[in-house]
């Protein structure tokens, strides 16, 4: 294995152990885990590699494959750059909450596709947190290690994410999604074989990365708290009478409780038709999904609205931007028979507008994190 050459060639001995965890694709409910709501994601079958063994010395040595070596010391994890935040993060969140934690070497290794909007970030957190766990004998259930992974993004990193990703990449099973309420954490997952109704689920990346995404993202969250508040709720999952609400409320406030309110709804329809067998419905649930994305929530972009145009034009079901928006990629379901029609729509339509064409990468349910070696 290659993560585990790696980590003999730089520290000279074998590692205690390897741990995987998977990047994920949201079904559907985008926007609305930060609001408490529901969220239908599914683990892939790409993800992160960490091979780890223990330090008594306090001493933290990360080496990514794809990134490079950085040191830094259990005293001192603040100090972490860049893409080692996120592994010495979870270190912080960890020893934070009270466990005791050690110091360890590390070797990364991923091939979640960089850029697409699949998580890696969770997948290197999820894989890090579940190898100090097993290392150090924390006796920490998945979702306690989803938690604590989220913790690290959202207060080292700095980034307001919601769980879903951490909890996907931990709790993902495969042949299924998972259907987490983000308040409680309940979950259970739901039964995901569309290769048993002649469809494929069809990852479009755009390959576009706008900019303006992070800070977007925190200005979507602050509306959707301004508006809870303005409406007398914990989060907008609480919102029971829509037009109520939207009465009571303007311009992006109205917007964003408009989308979160119906998404929460779209998601427990797709679960109805998933364990009803009604796969194909499914596909008109994403479109309106996507149409929210774009018009209310407004975190859409012409390379995602265009794919998402090309692949229904081309023979898709339906289809929608997934993740946080401003680029990454297009979820889309489509009949086996139909695939190379909407590869061919898709990228003819990019060719029109002098755009790199999308990569294509069929989405299989894949199991979530685990120990390898």
């Amino acid at each position: 294995m290659r993560v585990v050459d790696a980590f003999r060639d730089a520290y000279g001995t074998a590692p205690e152990g390897v741990w995987h965890a998977p990047g994920r694709v949201n079904l559907i409910g985008e926007h609305t885990d930060y609001n408490d709501g529901l969220v239908l994601p599914f683990a892939l079958p790409w993800g992160v590699n960490v091979a780890a063994s223990r330090r008594d010395d306090g001493v933290v040595r990360l080496l990514s494959l794809q990134a490079g070596a950085e040191p830094v010391t259990l005293d001192a994890l603040e100090q972490a750059a860049g893409w080692a935040r996120y592994p010495a993060g979870v270190f912080w969140a960890l020893r934070a909450a009270g466990h005791a934690v050690g110091g360890a070497d590390i070797a990364i290794d991923g091939d979640v596709p960089a850029g697409a909007g699949l998580s890696s970030s969770a997948a290197l957190e999820v894989a890090v947190a579940f190898a100090l766990n097993d290392l150090h004998a924390l006796g920490l259930g998945r979702m306690d290690l989803a938690v604590a992974a989220r913790r690290a993004e959202n207060d080292f990193v700095g980034m307001p994410c919601g769980i879903m990703d951490q909890a996907a990449s931990a709790l993902g099973a495969e042949g299924r999604a998972l259907f987490l309420d983000c308040r409680s954490l309940g979950s259970r997952t739901i039964p995901l074989d569309v290769a048993a109704h002649d469809l494929t689920l069809l990852i479009i990346d755009t390959g576009v990365h706008h900019e303006l995404a992070d800070g977007q993202y925190a200005r979507r969250r602050a509306d959707c708290e301004s508006a809870a508040k303005r409406l007398g709720v914990a989060a907008l999952r609480d919102v029971s009478d829509l037009a109520a609400a939207l009465s009571t409320l303007s311009g992006d406030e109205r917007a964003r409780v408009q989308h979160v309110v119906t998404e929460n709804h779209r998601v427990e329809a797709v679960v109805g038709l998933l364990r009803a067998g009604a796969v194909e419905q499914v596909g008109a649930l994403l479109n309106a999904s996507h149409l929210s994305l774009r018009d209310q929530y407004e975190v859409s972009c012409a390379e995602l609205d265009v794919a998402v145009e090309a692949a229904v034009r081309g023979g898709a079901r339906g289809a929608r931007m997934t993740g946080g928006g401003f680029g990454g990629s297009v979820i889309a379901l489509v009949p086996a028979p139909r695939l190379q029609a909407v590869e061919d729509s898709v990228t003819a339509a990019y060719g029109e507008r002098g755009w790199a064409a999308p990569r294509f990468l069929p989405a299989v349910p894949s199991a979530g994190a685990r120990r390898l070696i």
